[in-house]
């Protein structure tokens, strides 16, 4: 019998793997099943959903906001919280930074963009109405 194709986890590349689980640990309640300095393993405990963390002496941050030319971000995460301010202090307090640039076209009330601690821009948001 053949299964449909199904999205299982993400991976995530940075220059500390340890410290990135560690983050996302703490942001989101993800059971942490592995970890190491060059690789972790996340999983969130309703779901399943892995978040792999790899290593790489290579890494390098992506720019924020991107700009042409430069190393942008290949793509991010969408986190939807119930508490727009509560949640940004938590990233603030897993080690993450609130984005200098936030974009104009959104509201703050509704959306922030957070770096994590390898630089990499997660959206933190509110439900629409």
């Amino acid at each position: 019998m053949s299964r449909t194709p199904r999205l299982i986890g993400v991976a995530i590349d940075c220059a500390d793997a340890e410290a990135l689980a560690r983050f996302y640990e703490r942001l989101l309640g993800y059971d942490v099943l592995e970890i190491g300095p060059r690789w972790a393993q996340l999983a969130d405990p309703e779901t399943g959903l892995h978040l792999n963390i790899q290593g790489e002496d290579w890494y390098q941050p992506p720019i924020w906001p991107e700009e042409s030319g430069a190393l942008t971000k290949m793509l991010h995460l969408e986190v939807l919280v119930d508490d727009l301010e509560a949640a940004v202090a938590a990233a603030l307090a897993a080690g993450g930074t609130e984005a200098d640039w936030q974009p104009p076209d959104r509201s703050p009330e509704r959306i922030r963009i957070v770096l994590d601690p390898a630089g990499h821009p997660l959206c933190l948001f509110l439900q629409g109405e």
